[in-house]
């Protein structure tokens, strides 16, 4: 146990309306703060390896808050408002995907591929163009069926913002391990979880992994309940709570792996 507030409700609706509603009420900003990283990574990455529209795997997308926020060039500030406000409450599900469709600028040089054990979640973002492409399946549990495989090899990048330690080395080895190209892996990672055991799968893989300096800030605190019970999980495992952590954030870490060379699987 995490001592982790559940918003899992939140992610089986049939459009992101109530996420966005819970979620602004606890100023979740790590896609946010993300953005630039994935920016930046993803810029490498086709500067490197000469692939003009790189396939990002987005895992745990949910809505595909990560694709919105690249392909409508927005903020979650932007977003908060977009599907809170009153013109969003008045719509049925098709019409705020018809409104969401004219907030997407294009394809911001990048597909985006999502996989999510939600399947209303990943369809609201496919449908709205947050994503190209969607994957819904529980890697945890299952491998990958041929059809998925097909799609999850193709990818560039892989990356996440919040979801591994309820995914695991499990599901993020998998991913390294498809057949094709070895992708490029960027998680932010939540500081109650140790990203160790994810690291050590991929270094048998061929990966290095690096951990990038400083916190980032996840959402507030759901509760001083909530507060007091993780870092109570944090001491536990060993890591000394941050002063953003003790003043009511939950915070996550950047960690990236790269494979070491640029061979691929046969």
């Amino acid at each position: 146990m995490t001592g982790k507030a559940s918003f899992d409700h939140v992610y089986a609706e049939p459009d992101p309306r109530p996420y966005f509603r819970a979620l602004r009420a606890l100023d979740y900003h790590l896609p946010q703060l993300a953005k630039p990283y994935f920016a930046k990574l993803v810029a490498e990455y086709r500067a490197e390896r000469g692939v003009a529209e790189p396939t990002v795997v987005d895992v745990g997308c949910s809505y595909g808050v990560n694709g919105a926020l690249r392909r409508a060039e927005a903020t979650m500030d932007q977003l908060y408002d977009h599907y809170t406000g009153t013109e969003a409450a008045g719509l049925d599900r098709d019409g705020l995907i018809e409104r969401d469709r004219r907030l997407v600028r294009g394809a911001g040089g990048v597909r985006f591929v999502g996989l999510d054990v939600s399947g209303p979640a990943l369809a609201y973002a496919r449908d709205a163009g947050f994503l190209d492409e969607a994957v819904h399946a529980d890697l945890e549990r299952n491998e990958p069926t041929d059809a998925q495989t097909a799609v999850l090899a193709g990818a560039d990048l892989v990356v996440s913002t919040g979801c591994v330690g309820y995914v695991t080395e499990r599901t993020v080895g998998q991913l390294a391990a498809l057949p094709g190209r070895r992708p490029w892996m960027a998680h932010f990672v939540l500081r109650m979880f140790s990203y160790a055991p994810v690291a050590d799968a991929l270094t048998g893989l061929g990966y290095a992994t690096t951990e990038t300096a400083g916190v980032f800030r996840q959402r507030r605190f759901a509760s001083a309940d909530e507060r007091e019970r993780i870092l109570d999980t944090l001491r536990d495992n060993g890591v000394e709570p941050h002063e953003l952590e003790t003043a009511g954030w939950l915070c996550a870490r950047l960690y990236l792996s790269r494979p070491t060379d640029h061979e691929e699987h046969t």
